[in-house]
């Protein structure tokens, strides 16, 4: 039986219940299936399965975060399990629980190298069963083990059975089929460039480890190796203790600095679990130290300290990432922010130009924490890029369907639509549609620290750009990346994008900018506008450039929405109208007449009613306050457009 009356009020609670509860993705339909059931109109009903697709939305979006805030917080327990870790073998067991934790295999495994022998041998497993399994022994460069070992990089097979990559040998063959093993990744334990062992995580059926699977497997690893370090540090303290009580003094200075570095370290993770930003733990680094911290980005923008020439740098941080260690140059230590081969980073400490291996290790361990942290936020900024850039999208799609729903769509998602806005459209500028992809990548980079958007749109990458208060002429000082975002001038931000967009993705860049507007359909016309300078630009030729219509002299008039004639007049004929003003002189009219009479002197001079000399001095002057290209064809229409323009306006 229908009833008109009622309303889709109950369902949606339900759906919140849902969502709150963290109900299966199953019951969602239900409650659509219950309206209609009860023969719900079909406008509820529509309603209710908008709402439905929405919260389903969501449903995933939270599902992914549980997932990431899962495996970030089993790292941060493994560093301070291994940080608190005083026994070798506890130190062990924990890398190999905590590595079957962190990526949910059936069983981990760690290897260690026997130098006598020549080989390496198994050290400690987690989940295995197999006894040929766990005493198996792997030759430098055989199996998946030996070749990790053999190049210190990662490798990962979905089916290490069937996988020709790696040296099979019937020992290990027999080892891995008596455990089950189908799926293996192995990383190297890096110190000091050498590989001191390798973490193993395997399943027992088929899987493909993803790349953020192995970046945080290496972040793991990197923090085990220094655990493991400190672990043998400390063991070999012992025994030195025990078997050299003349250097008992020398031992004991030796304990207190690696308890040091062990006790900043942990205060170091404890920033991190309190959400420290980079710049808390640069300021606790340098404290620590005595020294001053810098710590670039990727690009060798500064995220904390004060910023340095990137070529001057460059020699340092390639030693430095090919080490694996940090490494002196000049009066500073440089060392490479890594996540596995990953590359994120640099951190500098200036005013310590010698460190004893103990604060160094307390400087490398530094970086490998603030790898941890920029890798979380490069994580949950790639996630909420991509939920506002649905919203980009819905708007630059459909503005006037539902424009006060995306403004407030787009305030719970910290973009304030209501607030004036930049939009920039980007696109390769030799027009190669399979490099938006690295375009995409590079504009969600140049964003990252901000609070802007990006979205792949009709075949082009659209940024949309919050204008901060008080940027004035545009020169807009950045966020945390360094990047030119949020500045007013439209000119200047898609200068300035072009050309970070295009050290970013690795190719030129063509940008064109709409003029700040605020709401969604203002929004969407600004995108017209941009997408047309873009177009004009490639006509132009001026592909890998950025401007805005106010850049493109009379075109710029036609392509824009607010056709802003007397800023063309303005900028065309400025220099001569100021002169005028100034002098009490009559240039623009002497430069009406010489064009309206075809350039013709002698006509020019009648028109006037002067002596023909008083004519060419006059262009003369012009030449000067304009250019010696002023007579030249494409200037020559320009400024008698801006002159019929003038004239027209009263002018």
């Amino acid at each position: 039986m229908n009833h008109p009356q009622e309303s889709a009020a109950p369902a949606l609670r339900r759906l919140l219940d849902l969502l709150a509860s963290g109900a299966a993705t199953e019951d969602f339909a239900d409650v659509l299936a219950d309206a209609r059931r009860r023969g719900a109109p079909a406008a509820v009903l529509a309603e209710i399965d908008d709402a439905t697709w929405q919260a389903l939305r969501v449903h995933r979006t939270l599902r992914q975060h549980r997932r990431r805030e899962a495996e970030l917080t089993a790292l941060f327990d493994t560093a301070g399990d291994l940080a608190a870790s005083r026994d070798l073998d506890t130190v062990l067991q924990a890398i190999v629980r905590r590595a079957r934790m962190l990526l949910g295999t059936d069983t981990a495994y760690l290897t260690l190298p026997d130098e006598a022998a020549g080989d390496t041998y198994m050290r400690v497993t987690d989940g295995s069963v197999s006894v040929l399994f766990q005493t198996l022994r792997l030759s430098l460069g055989h199996g998946l083990g030996g070749l990790v070992a053999q190049t210190a990089r990662p490798y990962a097979t979905p089916d290490y059975r069937t996988d020709e990559r790696f040296h099979h040998t019937g020992t290990i063959d027999a080892g891995v089929l008596d455990e089950g093993l189908v799926a293996i990744i192995g990383v190297p334990l890096l110190l000091g460039g050498q590989v001191i062992g390798v973490l193993f995580a395997a399943d027992r059926s088929p899987r493909a480890f993803s790349p953020d699977e192995v970046a945080l497997l290496c972040s793991l690893a990197a923090h085990a190796a220094i655990a493991l370090d400190t672990a043998k540090s400390l063991a070999d303290t012992r025994a030195a203790l025990a078997e050299l009580n003349a250097a008992n003094e020398l031992v004991r200075a030796h304990s207190a600095a690696v308890q040091r570095a062990e006790q900043a370290h942990d205060r170091l993770t404890d920033l991190v679990l309190r959400g420290a930003e980079v710049p808390d733990v640069a300021a606790a680094v340098a404290a620590l130290l005595g020294g001053e911290i810098a710590v670039l980005d990727a690009e060798g923008e500064p995220l904390a300290g004060r910023s340095a020439p990137a070529a001057e740098l460059a020699e340092a941080v390639a030693a430095s990432r090919a080490e694996g260690r940090s490494v002196r140059h000049r009066e500073q230590w440089v060392c490479a922010v890594l996540a596995g081969h990953d590359a994120l980073g640099t951190m500098v400490l200036r005013g310590r130009p010698d460190l004893d291996d103990a604060d160094r290790r307390l400087f490398e361990r530094a970086s490998v924490v603030t790898a941890l942290l920029l890798l979380l936020r490069r994580s949950v900024a790639e996630t909420e890029n991509r939920i506002r850039g649905d919203l980009l999208t819905d708007l630059l799609t459909a503005p006037e369907r539902d424009p006060a729903g995306l403004t407030a769509r787009g305030r719970r998602l910290g973009v304030d639509l209501a607030r004036p806005h930049l939009v920039l459209v980007a696109e390769p500028a030799d027009g190669k549609t399979d490099e938006r992809g690295r375009l995409a990548g590079a504009a969600r980079r140049y964003l990252f620290g901000s609070r802007g958007v990006s979205a792949e749109h009709a075949e082009t990458v659209v940024l949309l750009t919050p204008v901060e208060s008080g940027s004035g002429s545009g020169s807009g000082s950045g966020s945390g990346s360094g990047s030119a975002v949020g500045a007013g001038d439209p000119e200047e931000t898609a200068r300035q994008a072009a050309e970070r967009l295009a050290r970013l993705a690795g190719f030129p860049v063509t940008v064109g900018a709409g003029r700040p507007a605020a709401g969604p359909s203002a929004l969407a016309a600004s995108y017209g506008e941009g997408l047309r300078c873009l177009r004009a630009l490639r006509v132009l030729g001026r592909a890998g450039e950025g401007a805005s219509a106010r850049a493109l002299g009379f075109l710029g008039v036609l392509l824009g929405d607010g056709h802003d004639v007397d800023g063309f007049v303005g900028a065309t004929l400025g220099p001569l109208l100021a002169y005028d003003a100034r002098r009490g002189t009559e240039l623009v009219r002497t430069l009406r007449a010489y064009f309206d009479c075809g350039g013709s002197l002698t006509r020019a001079k009648d028109e006037l009613h002067v002596h023909v000399n008083t004519v060419v001095q006059r262009l003369d002057r012009v030449e000067a306050l304009l250019g010696r290209d002023w007579n030249q064809p494409e200037r020559s229409l320009e400024l008698q457009l801006a002159l019929r323009l003038q004239l027209l306006a009263g002018g």
